[in-house]
Formats: structure tokens, C-alpha cells, sequence
């Protein structure tokens, strides 16, 4: 894994930095350029931290705790495991 996942991607790997979150809110998880993220639950703010890398449209998670997870950005959209969760500033949020 690398500490950076902007500066040690190629053309070839999907943009990911920025906040992503589920359609109704309660998810939310921003994935920074120095390769961490934070996902908060809820009111529940850093319910999960760790790292993540990028392999072209493919993201490999390690949490801080040594918990593994996988992501794959399809069509702008990013699957991590069961959730789908969209870029924020393209999300219209489920009333």
C-alpha cells in the first residue's frame, strides 16, 4: 500500500478523493489524497478511519483496526462492499 493515493496513481486510475455518501445521507465516507479515509454513520462521526489504495476503477481498504474491504467505481458510482454511494456534489439526496 502507499501513503499517497494521488501521487502514486496513473492516468489509468478513477479519480476517488473527495466525499462520497449513500442517497439518503446516513453514510458518509471521504476519501482524502494522502490515501486515508473517514467514514461517519449517522450522527456517528469516524466510526471508521484507515487507508485505501487505487488500482484502476478498483480500491483496496485497510481499516485502522487491520479490517479489510474492497471498492469498484462503475459509471461515476462507488460500490464498497454492499453500499452504493455517490460523489457528493452530484448527489441528490432520497427525501
Amino acid at each position: 500500500m502507499t501513503g499517497d493515493a494521488r501521487s502514486d496513481r496513473d492516468p489509468e486510475n478513477a479519480d476517488v478523493v473527495g466525499m462520497w455518501v449513500t442517497a439518503d445521507g446516513h453514510i458518509r465516507q471521504e476519501l482524502r489524497p494522502d490515501g486515508r479515509y473517514d467514514e461517519a454513520r449517522g450522527d456517528r462521526r469516524s466510526t471508521y478511519t484507515g487507508r485505501y489504495t487505487v488500482s484502476g476503477s478498483h480500491l483496496d481498504y485497510v481499516d485502522d483496526t487491520g479490517f479489510t474491504a474492497t471498492g469498484d467505481i462503475r459509471d461515476g458510482v462507488l460500490h464498497h462492499e454492499h453500499l452504493v454511494l455517490y460523489r457528493e456534489d452530484r448527489t441528490e439526496r432520497a427525501s
